[in-house]
């Protein structure tokens, strides 16, 4: 089987887990080193060593997403270690509840700093090192970028700057002849460790919701990271060469109704 990324070199934020797992490890399988990077590090140093135990190679790495000073020393690290970064996946984000009248300021600007501060700061940083030989950016959004739900209005927000910042980021870099092109993704319900606390905070409501969502999604259930994993990698490959401020939404079928 032909490696899809050999040769190439890819950081996934947030990666300690959940689709970031997913994806740096589907990566790895297909012959990226790959970064690791989240702000917890067991899982972080969990993943290096479990895509290393497969015959992958990773390299992990503590990074806060939301300081700008942090994507400057690694993007430095990178570029003297292995000479390009050509993929990065912007999938570091949290989720919290509470709908237009419950919700903190605090709250929504941390939200807003961790989920769509960062994907910029993440993506200039990324066109820096990259405009010399081109690559592929991989923002994860959300179906809720798309769509709106009453009880997560912060969340809502940032995901849908998200989407149209993504689409900013590659008019520009195709402008420009870089040859980086800038996509996002739009995940369903997926069931992930913070989909899984998402929907525990709701106590009551959220177990109504969670019945609610199984029925509505047309294909009948909830997806796996692998499925979130399987289209990053078709955008970071060369497959996708003629994509860019394109939105891949893998949901299951629930935002056709």
């Amino acid at each position: 089987m032909a490696l899809r990324l050999e040769g190439k070199v890819a950081l996934v934020t947030g990666s300690g887990s959940g689709l970031g797992e997913a994806t740096a490890k589907r990566f790895a399988q297909m012959g990226a080193h790959v970064y690791v990077t989240d702000v917890n590090i067991a899982g972080l140093e969990r993943v290096v060593d479990e895509i290393k135990q497969a015959g992958g190679g990773a390299t992990g790495r503590e990074q806060n997403v939301t300081i700008e000073a942090d994507w400057d020393v690694l993007m430095t690290e990178i570029i003297q270690s292995h000479g390009q970064l050509d993929i990065l996946v912007n999938n570091a984000g949290i989720a919290l509840t509470g709908n237009v009248e419950e919700v903190t300021l605090d709250d929504w600007r941390k939200t807003q700093a961790v989920n769509l501060d960062a994907v910029f700061m993440g993506t200039r940083a990324a066109v820096k090192v990259m405009k010399g030989r081109g690559g592929s950016i991989i923002n994860i959004s959300s179906i809720e970028g798309i769509i709106g739900d009453p009880n997560t209005p912060a969340y809502n927000a940032s995901k849908g700057g998200v989407r149209i910042f993504t689409k900013s980021a590659a008019l520009h870099c195709a402008a420009q002849g870089y040859n980086i092109r800038v996509n996002s993704v739009h995940p369903g319900f997926i069931w992930t460790p913070m989909v899984e606390e998402g929907f525990a905070q709701l106590n009551e409501v959220g177990a109504e919701m969670l019945a609610k969502v199984n029925t509505e999604i047309p294909l009948g259930s909830m997806g796996e990271p692998l499925d979130i994993a399987n289209g990053c990698l078709f955008l970071a490959s060369d497959e996708s060469r003629y994509m860019t401020g394109s939105e891949l939404v893998i949901d299951g079928g629930y935002t056709c109704r």
